[in-house]
């Protein structure tokens, strides 16, 4: 669920707030976001794509078969690595029932439990004033 523009501005600032207060404490938090991960694996995976590409050329060139096949596999394997890694920093998950074989998303009805955390955030955010 995608925050508001009040929410997100109020994220902004308490972000601002900790890194002028606190800065090794938010640099060592700024290290434990996923999403620093993720780009990290992603240029990662990128790189293997390109090594996997290298290899490919290089047996071509050098008419090594097995050279061709390993190139391959490498760019195959960092096209998987790329595409999972990206889908978790973009928070795109798709959950598949068990006994679902089409890999449909699951309907799910959360707004229920959503507007009840969110009422009880608010009342503990007024009660704190």
């Amino acid at each position: 669920m995608p925050l508001s523009e009040h929410e997100q501005r109020q994220l902004e600032q308490i972000e601002q707030s900790l890194y002028a207060d606190h800065p090794r404490l938010a640099k060592v938090m700024r290290a434990k976001d996923p999403k620093v991960h993720y780009r990290r694996r992603l240029v990662q995976a990128s790189a293997g794509f390109v090594i996997g590409v290298g290899a490919l050329v290089a047996g071509l060139v050098l008419r090594y078969p097995w050279l061709d096949v390993v190139g391959f596999v490498i760019m195959v394997a960092s096209s998987t690595w790329v595409v999972v890694n990206y889908r978790r920093m973009a928070g795109v998950t798709v959950e598949r029932r068990a006994g679902d074989r089409r890999g449909k998303a699951p309907k799910t009805d959360n707004s229920g439990m959503m507007d009840r955390l969110e009422e009880r955030w608010r009342r503990r955010q007024e009660r704190d004033r």
